[in-house]
């Protein structure tokens, strides 16, 4: 019997892979609800997928995308719609683009502004880490706003310094925030003052060759600032999140 409320789909005879189990069987979907799985399933449904010999995966979440993200005069390649779409194919569904607040501009501003690229644009669902690059007491305030907005992961920079970079001291207010209101704070995690230090050390030996832009930004540098994050994390009871910069 089929169900006029949903479009429904029935996938047959796929090889279903979930985290624990591996079989075959059917799949049936509701709107965008699996609704029921099982053997030989009996189901007028509005669209038929024979998956015979097929895989059949959970849909994939990239949780670190950068889509029309404005950097230093340009913008990131993919638009939402051909990231998104991108991802379609390679069966990630859902993707976790980074909000950049702009210093001076509040984090609501940042929110309403990548928004507005994604939606009506996207093909696939999506949702939003917010990077925090001017904590303060306005800013401290809206923390409970975003995570009732549904983003929940607050990203921070350790480097680029004058752009992204946030001190130490912000650090800690802002871990201090995110736990009580029940968020998680990642990082790039590089000594931003030591990486500012070579560069312009080496620009003024005319050190200019693509080489120097690894030489200005040590392994140390990344050891340092991941240690002093993780700390910090310890300190304030807050949970942290650390990727390597260089992955």
């Amino acid at each position: 019997m089929r169900n006029e409320n949903y479009m429904t789909t029935l996938i047959k005879n796929g090889r279903i892979i979930t985290a624990s189990d591996d079989y075959v069987a059917d799949i049936l979907i509701e709107g965008e609800v699996i609704k029921t799985i099982g053997k030989d399933l009996q189901v007028d449904a509005h669209s038929l997928i024979d998956a015979t010999g097929l895989l059949v995966f959970p849909g994939g979440v990239d949780p670190h995308v950068h889509l029309d993200m404005p950097f230093m005069g340009t913008f990131s390649s993919d638009s939402y719609e051909t990231g998104t779409r991108a991802a379609l194919f390679g069966g990630t569904t859902t993707v976790i683009d980074f909000i950049l607040q702009k210093q001076g501009n509040s984090l609501r501003a940042a929110f309403e502004e990548w928004s507005s690229r994604a939606n009506g644009n996207a093909v696939g669902d999506y949702s939003f880490h917010m990077a925090v690059t001017d904590f303060n007491d306005d800013t401290k305030g809206e923390i409970k706003e975003m995570i009732e907005e549904g983003i929940t992961s607050f990203k921070t920079f350790m480097a680029y310094k004058g752009a992204l970079m946030i001190d130490d001291r912000q650090m800690i207010g802002l871990m201090d925030e995110v736990k009580a209101q029940g968020g998680i704070v990642t990082v790039h995690a590089t000594n931003g003052d030591m990486i500012d230090y070579l560069v312009q050390k080496n620009r003024s030996e005319g050190n200019l060759s693509p080489l120097y832009h690894y030489l200005s930004q040590p392994e140390v540098t990344e050891a340092e600032a991941s240690e002093r994050f993780t700390d910090m994390t310890n300190y304030t009871g807050c949970p942290g999140l650390y990727r390597s910069p260089y992955l």
